[in-house]
């Protein structure tokens, strides 16, 4: 499981040095694809296949599923962990997520999140800050989430 916020800044050549603490996780490789809100998503392989499989069973006459499913595999890059616990972020990637130097990244259960720093803490001290208090509320009081 992945857990925890990191500030890590991208080198020059796009790579990223991984908090140690994942890098075992993803010794065997891994997977990067666009994520919701802008951000990455960086699966380990077998969750990276559970993502596949789930994608797979949504019924492709859903143009909804064609939608995420074309926007999911195309920016999907698999990556190997080099000797210094660094992933390349191809060029693609980078744009999408408008990361440029300073990121955070975060453990997120079973996948890890990768944002640009300041677009995070814009999201966290909105938008994400509201809803998880509201979330939080609801059930301290029993509830299932809001709806």
């Amino acid at each position: 499981m992945f857990v925890g916020e990191y500030a890590h800044a991208l080198d020059g050549k796009g790579r990223l040095v991984l908090p140690s603490r994942f890098r075992d996780d993803l010794a065997s490789g891994c997977y990067l694809t666009k994520g919701q809100e802008r951000c990455l998503y960086v699966f380990d392989e077998q969750q990276f296949d559970r993502e596949v499989e789930r994608v797979r069973s949504i019924p492709r006459a859903d143009r909804s599923y064609r939608t995420y499913a074309r926007v999911f595999f195309s920016g999907a890059s698999d990556q190997q962990l080099d000797k210094q616990g660094r992933i390349q972020i191809p060029a693609g990637l980078r744009a999408y997520a408008s990361l440029n130097k300073d990121v955070a990244i975060l453990g997120v259960g079973e996948r890890i999140e990768i944002w640009d720093s300041e677009t995070w803490a814009a999201y966290l001290a909105g938008e994400a800050d509201q809803f998880y208090s509201d979330i939080s509320e609801d059930t301290s009081r029993g509830g299932g989430g809001s709806q």
